[in-house]
């Protein structure tokens, strides 16, 4: 029975192609769904062989702790050069997305005080 390797849900294009390539190399037979019109059912990558399972999350494990260092490293060089994003630069670049946002977390943070604003009288 073919088991999920990786969910393609908000996965990057390079990545997955870097998957692909990973399985192709250590030639772990494989296929892949792709997600539904409304991204409601799963996309995936999956692995046919319960035997290479353990293998394939193996070499999984392993290019994601490569992958994560290579983007820490990536992020420690743009804030050393001063070019990381916080959130001060998205404030001057997106002021309306920002205060949207803060616009719903406050209506949010309003409706669950709500209940006890009313029962409290």
């Amino acid at each position: 029975m073919a088991k999920l390797l990786l969910n393609l849900r908000n996965v990057p294009d390079d990545e997955a192609d870097d998957v692909r390539a990973l399985l192709d190399a250590h030639a772990i037979g494989y296929y892949e769904t792709r997600p539904g019109p409304w991204n409601i059912s799963l996309g995936g990558i999956w692995i046919r062989d319960e035997a290479d399972v353990i293998e394939a999350r193996r070499l999984m494990a392993a290019y994601q702790a490569e992958r994560g260092a290579r983007a820490r490293a990536a992020y420690e060089a743009a804030r050393r050069d001063g070019t990381a994003g916080s959130f001060w630069s998205v404030l001057r670049d997106e002021p309306a997305r920002v205060l949207l946002a803060l616009f719903g977390i406050l209506l949010a943070l309003a409706l669950v005080a709500l209940p006890v604003l009313l029962i409290g009288r």
